[in-house]
């Protein structure tokens, strides 16, 4: 799909559009805070009004964020599958005694810490499967262990479900919980249990989550203590677009009181491992148009509240997380060096991409690459090729199809 151009104040992508959504558009371009109504029209957008939403989202893209595309050298450390939860949507989680089930020691998560440290990571990306067996203060202690070995390190985790059972377990506050975790280290937290934020969907997916409500709660008190965290939302399953569109208004009226999300993350429903898909009714992911309506909806409706826009390529892959850096979205996620929960779900783009490798696909869309912080404090740009570093002498192993996990009825 050909990506029109805005210049000035014209906007010849939106001529062919009828004149309800040339308005909208208009209005968008100049960076007008849209309605919940005008957001549900863009988010039926196909043929000329999705090229024109293309254009609009790219336009403010530019306008918030420059030309770079941002990613993080980070590493995602999964420390254990066991769970009691049992989402519809997942793959990853195991009952304890699945044959696949496992749980990494504090010495195993520190020691993969540290060889992402060698390999240059800034950051690592901590969450794993809440299992009732858990221990009160777990989570601490796990944070604890990798900060007291590399204090240098970002540590990005805990979901607000894993954060809602870590209260729960300790018997603690939720406020005095979170202060606690900041004291120790914790730098920033994981915006995912979101999914959609909508109880009604939410007891599709999976009943003994955690609600809507006490999502935005935990979110909300970790911002207002001064900890950051990303923010995400999950499409292509039992969602309808109205729920793209009140779920992304509630992040922006959220970040509008706090200041606290450091990005938007659309993640597309991996299904081909899962019982929402295999039993529950629900789409087969969602298709490249899709995947461009919501990013490109995303950065239109949060103009002006999150200026950071992410591609999951480990969801999308390479060609789809290259189109919708060209519909709105600046940031290309991080390096993952290994990844096992959109894996498990039937995901086969791989769990690891080198930064010389996201360097070569950003300049191949004309734009220029940028390394940054979890928290987007820019470290480098990489304006020409010829200064780029030296590749590592060593490379993690990528991922190869034939390992994927396939579907295990009963596996919980």
């Amino acid at each position: 799909m050909a990506t029109p151009a805005i210049k000035g104040s014209s906007l010849p992508a939106a001529e062919a559009c009828a004149p309800e959504v040339r308005e909208i558009l208009h209005a968008a371009a100049f960076g007008d805070e849209l309605t919940f109504e005008q957001g549900l029209i863009l988010a039926a957008a196909e043929g000329s009004p999705l090229e024109a939403l293309v254009a609009v989202a790219n336009h403010l893209r530019r306008e918030t964020v420059g030309g770079a595309i941002t990613y993080v050298v980070n590493r995602n450390i999964n420390f254990t599958n066991v769970c009691f939860v049992g989402c519809s949507f997942c793959g990853f989680g195991r009952g304890p005694g699945a044959a696949d089930a496992y749980s990494l020691s504090f010495d195993e998560v520190v020691r993969r810490a540290r060889e992402a440290r060698e390999r240059g990571a800034t950051a690592v990306c901590i969450q794993g499967a809440p299992r009732r067996d858990l221990q009160g203060f777990f989570y601490r202690d796990l944070l604890r262990a990798i900060k007291h070995a590399i204090p240098e390190m970002h540590v990005h985790a805990f979901s607000p479900m894993e954060i809602d059972y870590g209260v729960t377990k300790t018997g603690m506050t939720l406020r005095d919980y979170l202060q606690m975790m900041k004291d120790e280290g914790l730098g920033s937290i994981p915006g995912t249990a979101a999914e959609i934020l909508d109880d009604r969907v939410r007891k599709e997916l999976s009943p003994n989550k955690l609600p809507a409500a006490r999502w935005v709660e935990i979110i909300t008190a970790a911002h207002e203590l001064g900890i950051p965290s990303t923010s995400t939302m999950m499409y292509g399953h039992v969602e309808e677009p109205a729920d793209w569109v009140r779920h992304i208004l509630q992040l922006r009226a959220i970040q509008k009181r706090t200041g606290g999300f450091t990005e938007f993350v659309p993640l597309g429903f991996i299904h081909e491992n899962t019982r929402l898909y295999r039993h529950g009714g629900a789409r087969p992911g969602a298709k490249r148009e899709e995947h461009l309506r919501v990013h490109a909806l995303a950065r239109v409706l949060l103009h002006g509240a999150i200026k950071n826009l992410q591609v999951s390529w480990v969801k999308l892959g390479f060609e789809t997380s290259l189109a919708c850096l060209q519909a709105g979205a600046n940031d290309f996620s991080g390096t993952l060096m290994e990844e096992n929960i959109s894996k498990a779900a039937g995901a086969t783009f791989g769990e690891y991409v080198s930064p010389e490798e996201f360097r070569v696909k950003i300049r191949s869309i004309g734009r220029i690459p940028a390394e940054r912080t979890t928290t987007y404090r820019i470290r480098r740009i990489f304006d020409k090729p010829e200064n780029d570093p030296q590749a590592a002498r060593t490379q993690l192993r990528m991922v190869r199809p034939e390992n994927h996990v396939t579907y295990t009825e009963g596996a919980y």
